[in-house]
């Protein structure tokens, strides 16, 4: 799994840098991704009452942290054959 679109999301979503947001959701491979970009963004918006925003935002942040520490599993059950 590759962690540079989690990562770019973090950055522009941090940066609040909307149009870069967009373009991810456009071009990344994972659809959950896209789809939380695409809720939060639509909020964003959108939605006149904060806390929708604020729920939007906290789904988007949460499945990057997920996805995150999934990869993180990923990588430390790989046996470790070239260690030296």
């Amino acid at each position: 799994m590759n962690t540079i679109d989690y990562d770019k999301a973090l950055y522009y979503t941090h940066r609040s840098q909307w149009d870069n947001l967009l373009i991810l959701m456009v071009r990344t491979k994972d659809d959950l991704l896209s789809k939380k970009i695409e809720h939060f963004l639509h909020a964003y918006n959108f939605e006149n009452d904060y806390s929708v925003i604020q729920k939007r935002l906290t789904a988007l942040l949460r499945y990057i942290d997920h996805a995150l520490e999934m990869n993180g599993q990923d990588i430390l059950n790989e046996p470790y054959t070239n260690f030296y």
